[in-house]
């Protein structure tokens, strides 16, 4: 079940993202900022988390919110799984989640920016195997040998 976030969700999700070794301390601290910003903010527009949910236990959830200055193009911030649950579907439920969110919001883009880095070669694979495509890169974006890759997918609505 995929949900909308809770208050008491904030335990587990900050273990979810402790326990991701793919990423930095600093992008685990920016992780934790947008849930404490969505969990102040329930009815935030730019910060949605949606959290799933399996026997009482979260396993995953997903950031995203549509960004400024645009009438349709939405960003998703995040996208994690418990790396105990990885591989079994959890990641295209949240993925799908996702897009149904960008049409129902009445979105057409949906974007998601990921590094070049070796560690993030499942990440792009993800993306790509779901019919999502680069749109950009932006060469020593995050430090030199570190390039930004932005994924994009057109929503039909």
């Amino acid at each position: 079940m995929i949900r909308k976030l809770q208050a008491n969700d904030r335990a587990q999700l900050v273990a979810i993202i402790e326990n991701t070794n793919n990423f930095s301390e600093e992008e685990k601290k920016v992780a934790v900022e947008l849930i404490d910003e969505a969990i102040a903010n329930p009815n935030h527009k730019y910060y949605n988390v949606f959290v799933s949910e399996n026997e009482n236990k979260i396993d995953g959830y997903h950031c995203i919110g549509k960004r400024a200055l645009t009438d349709g193009v939405f960003d998703l911030f995040w996208i994690v799984v418990d790396s105990s649950t990885q591989n079994k579907g959890i990641g295209k439920q949240l993925l799908d989640h996702s897009e149904n969110f960008v049409k129902e919001s009445n979105g057409r883009w949906i974007l998601a920016e990921t590094s070049s880095k070796d560690s993030y070669n499942a990440t792009r694979n993800f993306y790509m195997r779901n019919k999502y495509s680069i749109v950009s890169q932006i060469k020593d974006f995050y430090s030199v040998n570190d390039n930004l890759i932005v994924f994009g997918k057109y929503i039909k609505t």
